[in-house]
């Protein structure tokens, strides 16, 4: 259910922060965003996968994996970012970091879609910052989708004949596992498989 509220009592906004309800809240060009907190399965996902990026595939890049990060546009920090669960970073990008947010674009953002969520609605934000990959994971299924920058708009990526989808940008194949998991590898490499959430 989508709710509107023109004007937030400052009150209201006062007892979210206090009782820390707007963790995951989000300022989209002036105009807050509240999406309800992620349930156990989509924190779980969330974990695995960054704890999978983090551990097998980050170090030899000396790359950063990250989560819940406030990313925003240029310039427009406070009053224009979103939250994606997670942000990969390679090296040459370090420097968007700014204490309180990141501003400019990561190597990859990772966006785990729940049902009536406003994943697909953040993609223009994601373009006009210039983030060259979106991932897309499905709640529900694990179904994994992936978003190219191609001239200012996302086109998204077809399978593999394998049925893995690669990641150009850093080299992971995605696909969906069975169970309704995220089946995770290093290019070409089956040995480094894992299937997310582990049981």
């Amino acid at each position: 259910m989508k709710v509107v509220i023109p004007v937030m009592r400052e009150e209201l906004l006062n007892e979210r922060k206090r009782k820390g309800l707007d963790r995951y809240d989000e300022m989209w060009d002036g105009v807050l965003h509240m999406p309800p907190m992620p349930i156990n399965f989509h924190q779980d996902l969330e974990g695995s996968l960054e704890g999978y990026l983090r551990y097998f595939w980050a170090p030899a890049h000396r790359a950063k994996v990250l989560h819940q990060i406030n990313l925003a546009s240029i310039g427009g920090w406070p009053n224009d970012y979103r939250i994606p669960d997670l942000l990969v970073l390679l090296p040459e990008r370090f420097a968007i970091d700014r204490e309180t947010h990141f501003e400019g674009p990561p190597n990859i953002v990772v966006e785990i879609r729940s049902p009536g969520d406003e994943t697909y609605e953040k993609l223009q934000f994601y373009a006009a910052l210039g983030v060259p990959e979106v991932w897309i994971i499905h709640r529900d299924t694990c179904e994994p989708e992936i978003h190219v920058l191609k001239r200012g708009r996302y086109k998204k990526k077809a399978a593999q004949a394998n049925g893995w989808l690669r990641s150009t940008e850093i080299g992971i194949e995605l696909r969906q596992s069975e169970g309704n998991k995220l089946a995770i590898r290093l290019a070409g490499d089956e040995d480094s498989r894992q299937d997310l959430p582990p049981d």
